[in-house]
């Protein structure tokens, strides 16, 4: 319980980033945040018991430039919501394949890299979509600026932070 995911939103209500049950209990015993929506439950102390929040607003505001996202493993699965782009599976047992492959002269940019199940990237092996006569289910393209990172099976399992985190359904 102490471990499940809270989205911390900033004084703004912008979605800031998530964090652990934990630490947004601190947050809000110490008066740095206020509860927004109650989790399931409550977390005890040996004289106290706080409701498990799973959405808190910082009283304060945090100013934070919004960067590009950066191109990594966990940024392009979430981006493709852990579905593989060439059968449309939805796994864990993901890779990151080049559509264009780089010893064919593709870069290791956003418009070029997507999430594909293990046997789709085998039976890719090395070659361009064209070449391997498979689709791409959606073309890649870089995510937009944001200043944040949820987890795509974060904003599906609660549903509560849809009001907050804009939130293309699946």
């Amino acid at each position: 319980m102490v471990n499940s995911a809270v989205l911390v939103l900033n004084q703004s209500y912008e979605p800031l980033n998530v964090c652990q049950a934990r630490r947004a209990v601190v947050l809000l015993y110490r008066g740095k945040a206020e509860l927004l929506e109650d989790g399931r439950g409550e977390i005890r102390s040996v004289s106290q018991a706080f409701p498990l929040p799973s959405v808190i607003r910082l009283i304060y505001l945090i100013k934070h430039h919004r960067a590009q996202c950066r191109l990594s493993r966990l940024e392009v699965f979430s981006r493709d919501r852990f579905v593989c782009q060439y059968c449309g599976r939805e796994t864990r047992q993901l890779t990151l394949d080049h559509v264009i492959p780089r010893h064919q002269g593709g870069q290791h940019v956003w418009e070029n890299v997507v999430s594909a199940c293990i046997p789709c990237n085998h039976r890719k092996a090395g070659r361009t979509p064209e070449q391997a006569r498979m689709r791409l289910i959606r073309q890649p393209r870089a995510p937009g600026e944001r200043g944040y990172l949820i987890p795509y099976h974060c904003l599906r399992h609660h549903q509560e932070w849809h009001k907050y985190v804009p939130y293309q359904g699946g």
